[in-house]
């Protein structure tokens, strides 16, 4: 039951994609309509149909986005937005009730987590459309108009959406060739042995700083507490609840400071229309620091 559901959430992803190709290419305002068609049906084709593909054509395709992308064929055509007085008039009318909608996909997703056997993947993509469906109700907005704005939506954050997944692979792979092993004897000969605080300090720089570069805290984890995490703080008595779900936030720090993380950083800068396209990170990294200080305290503290 479980993995009919998950499938059916990612066929709906798929239909999403594709549908956004469909739009790209009768829009006669795209200049790279040929090039964005390719690309966002490509993506639906393997979110609907990639366990059923061979790895090596989902791998081919991947490449074939990415020379896309790289080449600058995948561009924001002429969808608009709809007019900033009907969007200020809906403003006035809705108020606060907007945000009921967003913090349900919140709510649905941890109730089914906890109380279900369903999973947190599957509950996520039921509050999904419970979100949507509410939308419509407080909206009063036509059904019609979903097609249109997830298109624009998705033209205007562009290939940047492909980054999670991709890196989230990277991870796995990174993990898969013993990259942990190599990090282990690198930082074996700048810990001291035996030294709970800097091997402390050294597995949260390490997982803020990884996760800087790959730009996904949960592929920097398995590297980063294989090379770091067990050899350095937990093998010196260390609980390893407390310093997994410490290490893994502590990465978030690097997430707040990254425009790998395009999902957080890159995306809302699009979509807000900032002129600096860094906008975002540069308010966070401050605090991004602060938190990352308090992580290395915690830790030190709470798991031994």
């Amino acid at each position: 039951m479980n993995n009919v559901l998950l499938e059916l959430m990612y066929v709906l992803c798929g239909i999403v994609l594709i549908t956004c190709g469909i739009y790209a290419i009768k829009d006669p305002g795209n200049p790279k309509k040929i090039g964005s068609f390719i690309f966002w049906t490509i993506f639906g084709v393997i979110f609907m149909a990639g366990p059923h593909m061979n790895p090596t054509l989902v791998g081919a395709s991947l490449l074939v986005m990415g020379a896309l992308t790289a080449t600058k064929n995948v561009s924001l055509g002429s969808l608009k937005n709809s007019s900033d007085e009907y969007r200020v008039a809906q403003e006035k009318k809705i108020g606060n009730k907007i945000f009921i909608p967003a913090l349900s996909i919140g709510v649905v997703a941890f109730s089914i987590a906890q109380f279900t056997t369903l999973g947190g993947i599957i509950g996520l993509g039921i509050g999904a459309i419970i979100s949507l469906i509410l939308t419509i109700v407080f909206t009063k907005e036509k059904v019609t108009n979903i097609p249109y704005d997830s298109a624009r939506m998705l033209q205007q954050m562009g290939p940047s959406v492909i980054l999670p997944q991709l890196l989230g692979a990277l991870g796995a792979l990174f993990a898969k060739a013993g990259v942990g092993e190599v990090v282990a004897g690198i930082m074996g000969g700048i810990i001291p042995d035996g030294n709970r605080l800097f091997g402390v300090i050294g597995y949260c720089l390490a997982m803020a700083i990884f996760t800087i570069i790959m730009g996904n805290a949960f592929a920097a984890f398995a590297v980063i507490t294989a090379g770091i995490g067990i050899p350095f703080v937990i093998n010196l008595g260390a609980d390893p609840a407390v310093v997994g779900a410490l290490g893994l936030t502590a990465g978030y720090c690097g997430t707040l400071m990254t425009p790998m993380a395009a999902n957080f950083n890159v995306v809302p800068a699009s979509i807000l229309e900032m002129e600096n396209k860094n906008g975002v990170i540069l308010v966070q990294a401050p605090i991004a620091g602060t938190l990352l200080i308090l992580h290395i305290i915690l830790m030190y503290l709470l798991a031994f």
